[in-house]
């Protein structure tokens, strides 16, 4: 099968990046299962230290499954425990701007 990859940027505020950094080592056990469960693999944020922008790569099995993650309750939770550091929306999930892949090589 082959995978759709996704790429976004978000950014954390000033002086959070060691709390965001340590908020995912590890992501709960419940969040993790449920992006397994959703079609997720190969998830990873970077940071960019000078800027605090937050660079997330994942690929995913399906769009319908992948569009499904935010009605989790777990999702939820997940960006309920994180909106004190980064920038969100009223629902709490962050803000986040999806990247046009303009190039890949396998």
């Amino acid at each position: 099968m082959k995978r759709i990859r996704k790429a976004f940027v978000m950014s954390v505020h000033p002086g959070q990046e060691e709390e965001y950094a340590r908020r995912h080592n590890p992501i709960w056990a419940e969040l993790h299962q449920m992006l397994k469960d959703h079609g997720v693999h190969m998830y990873s944020i970077f940071l960019h230290k000078e800027t605090r922008q937050l660079f997330g790569y994942l690929e995913i099995e399906d769009e319908a499954r992948w569009a499904q993650v935010p009605q989790q309750e777990i999702c939820r939770k997940w960006w309920a425990y994180m909106k004190d550091i980064m920038p969100s929306h009223p629902d709490n999930s962050p803000i986040a701007i999806e990247l046009q892949e303009v190039f890949h090589i396998d």
